[in-house]
């Protein structure tokens, strides 16, 4: 039994009743009596819905698929267990709000203390197959993912949608950006960010728009642990 804040439970009962849902767990199963390592652990497969109730959701960062290599993904897009080297998109992230905000990179890739005031860190395919990336793709969890998206469009607040990337950008291109803010870019992978990525200012940029709405602002600075 999947063990949800009742904010997503209830609006996602739907989803989670679903065929396409179905025949994802029947393939998560069979990945794994089939011997193949699965990451995150499922214990974190929802930690993104865990971590940030949909009633507090005010900011979404959208990433694709978790990290493929041992020890890294724990439910969150773009963090890294504390412990694990930084990736490299991660410390982009890192040198682009050090050039934003002027905050130092902290000495690991944790990224939970956003989730805490209500910044949703959500990737579009919640597993993946250990050491081979996309691995998870088509299986049913960008449906599933596409439902998450839809109700945070819904909220009667304003919420900001950070999306690095084309397909973060594909896949909400139905928010209402007349209500909401989009911050949009390159992605931070070392392949992209100079494409657009730095000097984007995406933290400022949505803090100013959480202030003017009456919103207290993210704290993005990262603790050192």
């Amino acid at each position: 039994m999947i063990k949800l804040h009742e904010s997503w439970r209830e609006p996602l009962q739907p989803a989670f009743d679903a065929d396409y849902m179905k025949s994802l767990k029947a393939f998560l199963v069979a990945e794994r009596e089939a011997g193949k390592s699965i990451y995150p652990r499922a214990s974190e497969w929802f930690a993104a819905l865990d971590s940030t109730t949909l009633d507090k959701t005010r900011l979404v960062i959208l990433g694709q698929d978790p990290y493929h290599g041992e020890g890294q993904a724990h439910g969150l897009c773009f963090s890294v267990r504390s412990g694990v080297k930084p990736p490299p998109s991660l410390i982009n992230i890192y040198k682009e709000l050090k050039s934003d905000l002027g905050f130092a990179p902290p000495n690991h890739g944790n990224l939970q203390s956003w989730t805490e005031q209500g910044v949703l860190l959500l990737n579009s395919v919640l597993t993946v197959e250990a050491g081979k990336a996309a691995s998870h793709q088509g299986k049913g969890w960008e449906t599933f993912t596409d439902e998450v998206i839809k109700l945070v469009n819904a909220k009667a607040d304003p919420v900001v949608f950070i999306l690095w990337g084309n397909y973060a950008q594909k896949k909400a291109s139905f928010v209402d950006r007349s209500r909401h803010l989009v911050i949009a870019s390159a992605h931070p992978s070392p392949l992209s960010a100079y494409n657009g990525f730095f000097g984007s200012m995406p933290f400022s940029k949505a803090n100013a728009f959480l202030k003017a709405h009456g919103q207290p602002e993210i704290d993005w600075c990262l603790k050192i642990e």
